[in-house]
């Protein structure tokens, strides 16, 4: 049986590690937990919607210490006057993946990609494996391999913990 997203990754000619793990520990921060990764070596790949007439997508990857700005540098890359993370229906629509597994690999639908700056200083990150059983980790060079990937600056927010 073919595997879409190890297909895609595969076809970016660059290096990456499936890391597996327990489906019950995919979301970030239990997986960080659980299997010794930082939140800033851990990126979340989360599908973003522009309220517009069609919708507008894309798949938004910041480090996982940080959240998305939807409100401000999304929605105005986009041209949108409202913008959101999609739903877990939508973003399984869109990608064929379940929150918690989501990649921009091998996705059931092109989506763009906006990668933020910050990742570009990693030496490698873990991301989504589109499923929720595994992670992929992988350069930043792997990333910028994906077909429609752009860095973006102030993608993400740092949040602060204090």
């Amino acid at each position: 049986m073919s595997d879409p997203v190890l297909e895609a990754l595969a076809a970016t000619g660059q290096g990456f590690d499936v890391v597996e793990c327990d489906p019950a520990l995919a979301d970030t921060a239990e997986f960080c937990a659980t299997y010794g990764y930082t939140l800033t070596e851990s990126a979340n790949a989360i599908v973003v919607i522009g309220k517009s007439n069609p919708p507008v997508h894309v798949i938004c990857l910041a480090l996982a210490d940080s959240r998305v700005d939807v409100n401000h540098t999304v929605r105005k890359r986009l041209g949108v006057r409202r913008a959101s993370f999609a739903s877990a229906e939508v973003t399984r629509e869109l990608t064929g993946m379940e929150i918690g597994g989501v990649t921009p690999f091998g996705t059931s639908s092109p989506l763009p990609l906006w990668i933020d700056e910050r990742i570009m200083a990693c030496e490698r990150v873990i991301i989504g494996g589109g499923s929720r059983d595994r992670k992929f980790l992988v350069p930043p060079a792997t990333l910028l391999a994906h077909p429609q990937a752009e860095v973006v600056g102030g993608l993400g927010v740092v949040i602060d913990a204090g």
